[in-house]
């Protein structure tokens, strides 16, 4: 993973994501490889695809994500969800709650975590429901602005994106297939306008996978394998998943081929 996100920094990336799945037992913690990346890279800006809220207490997740910011320049932002696979979370610790309570703390979380950013030099009191604050001095404040980039799925949480997040982090492209990614988009822009809030203002992040080869497959867009083609290909699909689904970023899942990682930035994101 390391050498992929050098090869990925050396490239130019802009972006690069870890998933946060820690009760699987071949994967790493994700924040602690977000920080070694950081550490060996100059400029990529790095974030968490997404964020397990309910096994990290938000207030201390907002420390370490201004820790992560500071120690890079500024090359951190937060991705986070209410929580997936709650029986494989729960097992590990995390408390045991219903879908819409997940989603209830997941908000109150995001207002814990703005108010450790704030730069207050006062205590922060915070009293909700599933977390409270009793005066704790949330300094130091991020190197940047860090954004809060909400994985979310179903309607819910789609309105909760609109209301409160900075971007939307999309489920990969075949669980959440383009015509209903634009229609999670049409839901957090009805969510956003309720709130009183520019949908324009809310990043738009797509999770996409494939693969390149010398001929397509099928509706490259439907098919399980995500993005079958040639370079040209990916840069037709990725164009209309930018123009008419509603898309501004784009996270390649892909294994760690350099052949792959260097296609995909030199001759498909330029054109895009």
């Amino acid at each position: 993973m390391l050498e992929t996100a050098r090869l990925a920094d050396r490239l130019g990336y802009d972006l690069l994501g870890v998933q946060d799945h820690p009760y699987q037992p071949r994967h790493l913690d994700t924040f602690s490889l977000l920080a070694a990346i950081l550490a060996q890279s100059s400029a990529v800006r790095v974030f968490a695809d997404v964020g397990n809220l309910p096994l990290r207490p938000p207030a201390v997740l907002a420390k370490a994500a201004a820790t992560l910011d500071l120690l890079s320049g500024g090359r951190f932002e937060l991705g986070i969800g209410a929580g997936g696979y709650l029986e494989a979370a729960h097992a590990m610790g995390a408390p045991a709650r219903t879908p819409v309570q997940s989603l209830e703390a997941l908000e109150e979380g995001v207002a814990v975590m703005r108010a450790m950013w704030s730069g207050e030099r006062r205590g922060i009191r915070f009293d909700g429901r599933y977390y409270k604050l009793g005066g704790v001095h949330p300094e130091p404040a991020p190197a940047h602005p860090i954004q809060v980039w909400i994985g979310a799925n179903k309607p819910r949480a789609l309105a909760l994106t609109g209301r409160v997040a900075d971007g939307w982090v999309s489920p990969l492209m075949s669980y959440k297939p383009p015509r209903e990614a634009a229609q999670g988009n049409l839901a957090i822009d009805r969510a956003a306008r309720q709130a009183g809030r520019d949908p324009r203002a809310i990043r738009r992040i797509y999770n996409v996978q494939g693969a390149f080869s010398s001929a397509t497959e099928g509706p490259a867009a439907d098919t399980d394998q995500g993005i079958v083609g040639p370079p040209e290909h990916w840069v037709e699909v990725l164009t209309h998943f930018a123009l008419d689904v509603g898309f501004s970023t784009f996270v390649l899942v892909a294994p760690p081929d350099p052949t792959t990682i260097t296609t995909f930035i030199e001759e498909v994101a330029p054109q895009v």
